[in-house]
């Protein structure tokens, strides 16, 4: 091979890559951003009914944390497939792209913190924080992967995986 077909292909070889970026998530991939969601919002629900208790008398936020350190290894994956992903399609800083994510998540739920009286959201959302709480990690996967109406991930899944 010549150099100049070389400075020539090398070009389009790149391009290709960036224009060919995966603009879908296989199902791992939502699974992740889906956890990451979760996750999330239990934490605003946690943070805004810290005042709380649940049927058990457990402060809220108390179990919140609790269920947070019972998974922490399962939140990092998430991170890191989705940071994986992102770097795959040319974020600069997936890090930065991942707190961005969890704070639009939050920022989500706590609109509707902001709409409603504390009472209301709480007893309408507290009950997600003793459902986690009670969850293992399969049973938390499982609550991750189902896709649920108006909480779509941000990419559509990619057809090789449906």
């Amino acid at each position: 091979m010549n150099i100049k077909f070389s400075l020539l292909v090398l070009p389009l070889l790149f391009w290709a890559n960036i224009s060919f970026a995966n603009e879908c998530y296989s199902s791992r991939e939502a699974e992740a951003e889906q956890g990451i969601r979760i996750h999330s919002e239990l934490m605003v629900i946690g943070l805004n009914c810290a005042h709380m208790a649940d049927a058990s008398g457990n402060n809220l936020y108390i179990e919140h944390k609790k269920f947070t350190n019972k998974h922490e290894d399962l939140f990092a994956t998430y991170e890191d497939i989705l940071m994986d992903y992102m770097r795959e399609n040319g974020a600069s800083d997936p890090e930065k792209n991942i707190h961005k994510l969890r704070t639009e998540f939050a920022n989500g739920i706590s609109n509707d913190a902001a709409k409603m009286r504390p009472d209301i959201f709480c007893r309408t959302y507290s009950p997600r924080i003793e459902a986690a709480a009670k969850m293992d990690n399969d049973t938390f996967r499982k609550w991750a992967a189902t896709p649920f109406e108006g909480h779509e991930v941000s990419k559509p899944l990619c057809s090789a995986t449906l």
